[in-house]
Formats: structure tokens, C-alpha cells, sequence
């Protein structure tokens, strides 16, 4: 708040005051002193995007990598999926190391562990990636034939004026978009707000617990390729135990069910791929409907499209296009930007710090401007108040001053503490040169 401001006074006198040179500590009382302390350390500090989201997202190296609230039961995923390949290479693949020759056993064991590897890795781009997360307003949108009101403090609920949805074209249909108090922003078509992500994802699909992640724009390619490789990997663990129960069966002529007895532990994985391949077949075969048909899970249960209404059906051999050879399209968040956020009003804007000073936005500063007069305390702020009401009251927006019955002798004076503080928060006291003033009634 450098600078140079002009003060007026009762008498109709200007001065001009330097507010860039701070006063002497010295010279301030300990009250104010302590309130001066407190707004200095509320002022406003830099930090990255991730640091100050609001959202409930995770964030691991430095807001690289992006989670879900529930990344935990990303490991319970990993487990499902290592500790069968674990146990299937240290029992059941030596079996069939020694019954195929040429080297054919080694070969099914480095599969296994490839078509692993890619499993997982599959498993991480889906989970640790932004799946197309819609930034949140610091205002409200403005709306055509609505007014909003200018003391917005950048609260979460939305104008009182502005409408729940809004009307937009898609390939020649009118499909309703509604908006979302909590981003502050009209959503995109097939965008929705996830709850558990307390976030607006592009092309929201639904949130999987089994990755930690929403399934959204940026993330379905490698959700489906996940699920459906995984499913594979079922099958092939599947049929190479039933290979070595039938070769069991073979060189022991025996029944099957000596033969699980004989391996255990082939009979374990036999049935848990079995229960799995349901589990993830199923899904990919669901999901393979939704790609032909370009649709969501979400929409999928809320809308229930046919043929003729869904508005984003471009034929099946588009949409399997659409899905699998378009460019992902870049995140809209830079996660490791800097932010400028008021620890007093909890403020935060997700974008470049420069954006957020920028003079070109008026709301943005005013917001500032709001979270520097909150970090006073409110009876530090009113004792202050009131001891600038009675030297002369407070001139705002060109209101006439209030007069006090006030002994026509009596002699005022504004201390150079009281004159800090007023040009620090903005009050201008109605005296002439800040010297000492007589009133009448």
C-alpha cells in the first residue's frame, strides 16, 4: 500500500500524506502495535497450485502426480493383481517349465510378467494423472440480463440472479448445462461435479475406487485399457492353471479333484481368475458398449440414451475413434504455479501469481483487498473505530460527517499511530492537516 493518498479534513483542507514511509514502532501504542502485527502476518504468501487446492485431491512429488481422496485402495488393487502372478510364478510355473521343452515354459512365465508390468503401469497413468479436472471461478460467471452483486467476497454460493442452467447446441441439439455453486462456473456438456473428488470433471464418467481416481476426459483411454488388459491377464493365469491340473490329471491318472490336491495352489488361482474375469470382463464388455454407443457411465444410468436422442453419437466407427485415436488433450491446471493466497481469508486463485496482480481485473484485487481488511481482528478493528469516531468521524463515499455534542473548546488531535493505521485500512478522519480542531454543535 505504497504510495502518496490525499486526506481531507473538516476545515475543507487537503494534505498530502506518504503512506510508503511506515512510522516508528516506537511511536505506536501497544494496542496497535499488536494490531499492525497481526495484519502483517496475515498478509498474502506464495505458494504452489496444489498446495492451496481446494479440492480433496492428493498430490505426490511436488503436485506431479494427482490422486483421488481414496488412493489407498490403489494398493489394495495392486495387491489383487501381484499376489496372484506372484504365487503363479513360484509354483505353478515350474511345473510347466519342466512338461514344455524348447524353452516354451519360459516363455509363458516372461509373459506373465510383461503382461503384468503393463497391467500396472496401466493402473498408474489412469490413477496418477489429472483426468480433466475444469478449474474453479474466483467469481461468479457474469450472466446476460443478470446483475451480481459488486460486494461478491468470493464465497461458494452462487448470485441470486443467475439462472441454474443454461441452454447449448451439440451437434444440432439443445442439451441443458447446469451450474455448479461450488466451481462457481457453468459446466461444459457431459461435464459433472464429483463429489467424493469435490471437483468438475470434462467428460465425467464415474469415480472408480478400485483406481483413487475420477474416470474423466484425459484418463478413459488408458481406464478402459486397463480393464480390459486386466482381464486378459485373468484369462491367461486361468488357462495355464487349468493346463497344469489337466497335466496333473494326465501323467498321475487321477481326477480332477486329486489333482487340486496334488496343486493346491493351482486350484486357488483357477478359481479366483475365474471370479475376476466375470468381474473385469463384464466391465469391459459394459464399457465397450458405452464407446460404441459414446456414452458415459453417468449418462448411461441417468439418461438412459437411445439411438435418436443421444446427442453425441457420431456412428460407432467415429466414436471408437473418438476414444482411442484423438490427442488427450492437455491438463487445464498447472498444478505447480504459483499462487497468491491470504492465510487470514483463506483466499487462493488457481492460476500464475502475475494473473492474480494483474490491475486488469478489479474483482480479483477487490478480493485481496477483502481478505487484508479480515485479518483484523474485529475488536482490535472496532477500538480502533472508535477512536478515529471521536476525533471526527469517517468521511466514506462522500457522506457528510457526523457531529458529536462536543465542547466547542475542546481540543482533538490524531496521533501518528491513529494516521498508519487510518491510511492502512483505507479511512480518511475529517480533520484539517491532522492538527489539533475545534468544533461547535
Amino acid at each position: 500500500m505504497g504510495g502518496v493518498e490525499r486526506m481531507r479534513g473538516g476545515s475543507g483542507g487537503e494534505k498530502m500524506y506518504n503512506t510508503s514511509t511506515p512510522m516508528p514502532t516506537h511511536q505506536l501504542s501497544d494496542s496497535n502495535r499488536r494490531i499492525m502485527g497481526s495484519h502483517n502476518d496475515n498478509r498474502a504468501r506464495n505458494l504452489r497450485v496444489y498446495q492451496a487446492w481446494k479440492g480433496n485431491n492428493i498430490f505426490c512429488l511436488g503436485g506431479r502426480l494427482v490422486f483421488g481422496p481414496d488412493v489407498r485402495s490403489l494398493f489394495l488393487t495392486i495387491l489383487l493383481i501381484m499376489i496372484p502372478v506372484v504365487l503363479f510364478s513360484a509354483f505353478v510355473s515350474r511345473r510347466l517349465i519342466e512338461d514344455f521343452q524348447h524353452q516354451l515354459g519360459d516363455y509363458i512365465v516372461v509373459i506373465c510378467a510383461v503382461l503384468t508390468a503393463y497391467v500396472i503401469i496401466l493402473l498408474f497413468l489412469t490413477s496418477a494423472r489429472d483426468p480433466g479436472i475444469i478449474p474453479r471461478n474466483l467469481h461468479p460467471p457474469e450472466d446476460e440480463g443478470s446483475s451480481i452483486s459488486a460486494d461478491w467476497p468470493g464465497s461458494q454460493v452462487s448470485g441470486p440472479s443467475l439462472p441454474p442452467t443454461k441452454d447449448v447446441m451439440v451437434n444440432g441439439m439443445v442439451v441443458k448445462v447446469k451450474y455448479c455453486q461450488t466451481c462457481m462456473l457453468y459446466r461444459s456438456p457431459r461435464c459433472s461435479h464429483c463429489s467424493i473428488c469435490n471437483n468438475c470433471v470434462e467428460r465425467f464418467d464415474h469415480h472408480c475406487p478400485w483406481v483413487g481416481q475420477c474416470i474423466g476426459k484425459r484418463n478413459y483411454r488408458f481406464f478402459f485399457m486397463f480393464v480390459s488388459s486386466t482381464t486378459i491377464l485373468c484369462l491367461y493365469v486361468l488357462a495355464f492353471c487349468w493346463v497344469n491340473i489337466r497335466k496333473i490329471m494326465d501323467t498321475d491318472h487321477c481326477d480332477i479333484w486329486r489333482a487340486f490336491l496334488k496343486s493346491p495352489v493351482s486350484g486357488i488361482l483357477v478359481l479366483y481368475t475365474f471370479i475376476c474375469a466375470w468381474f473385469v470382463g463384464g466391465l469391459t464388455a459394459f464399457h465397450l458398449y458405452l464407446i460404441c454407443t459414446n456414452q458415459t457411465t453417468y449418462e448411461n444410468f441417468r439418461y438412459r440414451y437411445d439411438g435418436k436422442m443421444n446427442p453425441y453419437n457420431l456412428g460407432c466407427v467415429r466414436n471408437v475413434l473418438e476414444v482411442f485415436f484423438t490427442k488427450i488433450p492437455k491438463s487445464k491446471n498447472k498444478f505447480r504455479a504459483k499462487v497468491l493466497v491470504d492465510s487470514s481469508s483463506g483466499y487462493a486463485a488457481s492460476m500464475p501469481m502475475s494473473h492474480v496482480l494483474s490491475p486488469e481485473v478489479p474483482k480479483r484485487s477487490f478480493d485481496i483487498e477483502v481478505g487484508k481488511r479480515q485479518a483484523v481482528a474485529d475488536e482490535d478493528f472496532e477500538d480502533l473505530q472508535s477512536q478515529i469516531d471521536s476525533i471526527g468521524g469517517l468521511e466514506r463515499c462522500g457522506t457528510q460527517p457526523r457531529h458529536a455534542n462536543w465542547d466547542h473548546k475542546a481540543n482533538w488531535e490524531i496521533t501518528p499511530d491513529i494516521q498508519v493505521l487510518a491510511a492502512e485500512f483505507g479511512m480518511e478522519p475529517g480533520l484539517a492537516d491532522g492538527q489539533k480542531i475545534s468544533r461547535d454543535h
